[in-house]
């Protein structure tokens, strides 16, 4: 086919909308070259190797049609040639198909409106040239909340743009952007409303997990599903877990369904509360006791509570399933296998606060030392813990990162690794173009915390 066959659906350009929208003046009428047959031979049409590159394929579009003129026992079949084409832009074997088939060719409009383009055509349109090529459609969903981070060139369009964001996604039902502010104490982003409802109470599915909370008053990030998922995916069942800065329980409740023990603790006081609601809505609260202090604090007791105040031991949940559905087990004997004992220590600190967790690694120095013999802890931990350190870095050369981390880490432990400690590094996202994500995990050395 020629050049003519080619059809234009970009939507119609209005770069002087500024920053409220005018849905009305996005429509645009395509007439095309269409070949009405009989019913049963619309099939035909659509399966012949001659017109297979004919046939129109625009998003959407459906390629037969009913007779407009109320014909039931006619279809319409329509091409990919536009208003100015003919036949004759048909390649020479479609137009002896269709003679053979004594097809009759008519022009055909087919109308496309605002709900025909995508958010991103339509930003395209809209927006100042200069800045269509980092056109933001792209975006987060928490719950019903879609949440765009707008650089400072696109704020003057802000309106527009959440309000086309809000159009084309049907389980969105409000649109917010981050601010630059971010609150000093507890470290969640501000945030403005773009378009929609001012309703900020979210319930969010991730992990198999309900969560509920109020996106304007904690930190949640759905871009780190991956990472959520990837640290649950090292824990044991029977592990107990010390997640230092829970948040509303993205870590925690996940690992608690796995059957892990959690002690979590999180200082804003709003977290706190919605992940005491989300382990009760996942029904672990048998397995998360939730705290609410400062990090530093939680860090330079809760080896001492765990001991004190240990988890029972794990029970695999299909093993009491099956008990359920027979006669109760026989009472135990001398020979009988014991049970597993109470789970007293902690197999993985989590502390997911890039921005400052490595500030806080000071605190593991020293909390197992001392003449206290109720500090003594040296037979529960003959295995020291995990740690799984989040933290950010300038250095965007995997090599320059891990020195620079590994840096920071045994400058706040007091401790440089060797070769025999077990540390590893794992990249988890690109947050700005020159700012990584990375998490650090490692073995917490003795040394430090009998220091």
């Amino acid at each position: 086919m020629r050049h003519r066959s080619d059809l234009d659906a970009s939507p119609p350009v209005h770069r002087e909308m500024g920053d409220s929208l005018d849905r009305s003046v996005f429509h645009k009428s395509l007439p095309v070259l269409a070949a009405r047959v009989p019913s049963p031979k619309a099939g035909i049409l659509l399966k012949s190797e001659a017109l297979k590159r004919c046939i129109i394929d625009l998003p959407k579009i459906k390629s037969v049609l009913s007779d407009p003129t109320g014909a039931k026992d006619t279809r319409l079949v329509l091409f990919r040639v536009a208003q100015e084409g003919t036949v004759a832009d048909l390649p020479h074997e479609a137009r002896q198909f269709l003679h053979g088939q004594s097809a009759d060719l008519i022009t055909h409009s087919v109308d496309l409106d605002y709900d025909y383009w995508t958010a991103d055509e339509i930003l395209h349109a809209v927006l100042p040239e200069e800045l269509c090529d980092e056109a933001p459609s792209g975006f987060a969903i928490t719950g019903h909340i879609a949440h765009i981070n707008l650089n400072d060139e696109y704020l003057p369009y802000k309106h527009l743009i959440g309000q086309v964001v809000l159009d084309k996604n049907k389980v969105v039902r409000t649109v917010v952007n981050k601010l630059n502010s971010i609150d000093a104490k507890f470290r969640f982003f501000k945030m403005e409303l773009l378009a929609g409802d001012p309703d900020y109470l979210v319930e969010h599915h991730e992990s198999n997990c309900r969560f509920v909370f109020d996106f304007t008053r904690v930190y949640w990030n759905s871009r780190l599903h991956t990472e959520h998922d990837r640290l649950v995916q090292l824990f044991q069942p029977e592990d107990v877990v010390a997640d230092v800065f829970a948040g509303v329980g993205p870590f925690a409740v996940p690992a608690a369904k796995k059957g892990c023990a959690v002690l979590a603790n999180d200082l804003n006081p709003d977290s706190y509360l919605y992940l005491k609601k989300n382990i009760d809505l996942n029904r672990v609260s048998d397995l998360v006791r939730p705290f609410c202090e400062d990090g530093r604090d939680f860090l330079k007791s809760i080896m001492q509570r765990a001991a004190q105040q240990p988890f029972p031991p794990y029970k695999d949940p299909k093993e009491l399933k099956s008990r359920s559905r027979h006669a109760p087990p026989p009472a135990k004997t001398p020979t009988s296998r014991t049970e597993s004992p109470p789970r007293k220590r902690i197999s993985h600190f989590v502390m997911n606060l890039p921005d400052s967790a490595i500030e806080f690694l000071d605190a593991f120095r020293g909390i197992l030392s001392g003449g206290d013999p109720e500090r003594n802890l040296s037979g529960i931990y003959d295995v020291m813990p995990m740690v799984h350190c989040h933290c950010f870095t300038r250095e965007l050369e995997p090599d320059k990162a891990a020195k620079d981390i590994r840096a920071r880490v045994e400058e706040k432990l007091g401790y440089k690794f060797t070769d025999d400690d077990e540390v590893s590094l794992h990249l988890v996202r690109s947050v700005a173009p020159n700012k990584e994500m990375y998490c650090i995990s490692f073995r917490l050395p003795r040394a430090v915390v009998y220091a």
